[in-house]
């Protein structure tokens, strides 16, 4: 138990680290000539590649301290049929995922955090959502 709370704690801990130190980049970064701070791509990097990897196959440098693997995000089009399921990746980015059959999930809700960087009004937690569902899209597998 005392190294699931650890477990829980670390991740929770790197979590707010870096989404700390994004949200500073991100404001440093709006600031430059060309720069695009909502880019999906550049949104997965700082927030999602530390679980599910930079190549989104769930092999990022948090994933062996969770109980539960990170997903590879490159399958999910192949998981649903083949087809991309938009809503339900927006939906588990706005309100985190629901598997109770599997205990409590451990990747952070990223609606309200985006929404709780200084200067963040709803139209731009949207976009940073619709961006991430997008490059993810794009990330299929074939």
């Amino acid at each position: 138990m005392f190294r699931n709370m650890r477990k829980t704690s670390v991740l929770l801990f790197a979590v707010f680290t870096l989404a700390s130190i994004a949200a500073a980049q991100e404001q440093r970064a709006s600031h430059l000539p060309g720069s695009n701070p909502v880019s999906g791509a550049q949104l997965f990097k700082q927030y999602c590649a530390v679980c599910h990897g930079i190549d989104l196959k769930g092999h990022g440098s948090l994933a062996t301290e969770l109980k539960t693997p990170p997903a590879d995000l490159t399958t999910l089009a192949q998981r649903h049929n083949g087809k991309f399921p938009e809503a339900y990746v927006e939906d588990v980015l706005r309100n985190g995922a629901k598997t109770p059959a599997h205990g409590d999930s451990e990747m952070p809700v990223w609606g309200p955090l985006f929404a709780s960087i200084r200067g963040t009004d709803s139209q731009l937690v949207n976009l940073r959502i619709m961006n991430l569902v997008n490059y993810i899209k794009s990330m299929q597998g074939k």
